[in-house]
């Protein structure tokens, strides 16, 4: 478990406000109004981190959390106590349910092989309603990575002052993964303590999206990027009704 997600998963609140996740959010909200086939009153929210975008769509549908880290679901219960969430794996879980609707956000990027973004596929279509539709999109496209890109954000509080590094690097361009360092630097009354955490994330082509989306089942209408708030190719993707 990466300690974003760990033991440091009580910085996730103060990494960019909830409002910044609205735009995103309404986007997926009015993709899934205008491909799904059926009357949508439920979202699954897959990898839902801290809550912030399910924030924005507890106000359309009643909202479920799902992600892989208790730490974070701590948090996304505290920014949404009126929702419901499962702590499981996105490849294998089963919920013994389905959804109206199905949301993957950037925590997709944490598959690292062809055949778990598949198996990921997969088991979202398991849990979606027929005529339901899940939103995704690819936010690292392989052959778009900007090497050694570096950003930095500040968070300021009455009691601390935290600086969030981030840089990603392709030490192999050749395979399907490529790392992320963040560095925090998080002074607590002037007194300065140093954090680092090490993910190593996944990278496909928008072919391989594609494909697996459509081996998977689905229907898929694909955005290009720059064509949406995404910045990233984007994917409606309908579960057939017969």
């Amino acid at each position: 478990m990466y300690r974003l997600y760990n033991d440091l998963a009580w910085l996730w609140p103060l990494w960019g406000s909830v409002e910044e996740y609205r735009e995103e959010s309404e986007t997926a909200v009015a993709l899934i109004k205008q491909h799904a086939q059926i009357e949508v009153k439920s979202l699954l929210d897959i990898t839902c981190g801290g809550g912030k975008n399910l924030f924005h769509f507890k106000k359309h549908f009643d909202a479920y959390g799902l992600d892989i880290s208790n730490a974070m679901l701590d948090n996304a219960r505290k920014l949404n106590p009126e929702c419901n969430f499962y702590l499981a794996d996105m490849r294998y879980c089963d919920l013994k349910r389905q959804f109206d609707s199905i949301y993957i956000n950037d925590g997709i990027a944490y598959i690292t092989s062809s055949d778990d973004l598949l198996r990921t596929f997969q088991c979202a279509y398991r849990h979606l309603c027929a005529g339901g539709v899940m939103i995704c999109y690819a936010e690292f496209c392989k052959g778009d990575l900007m090497q050694n890109k570096t950003q930095s954000t500040v968070s300021i509080t009455d009691f601390m002052e935290i600086t969030f590094i981030e840089n990603n690097y392709d030490p192999d361009p050749s395979d399907d993964t490529f790392e992320t360092t963040m560095i925090y630097l998080i002074r607590e009354k002037g007194k300065l303590r140093i954090e680092h955490d090490f993910h190593v994330c996944g990278t496909f082509t928008v072919d391989v999206w594609r494909d697996l989306l459509r081996k998977a089942g689905f229907k898929v209408t694909e955005y290009p990027k720059g064509r949406n708030v995404f910045d990233s190719p984007s994917y409606a993707c309908v579960k057939p009704t017969s």
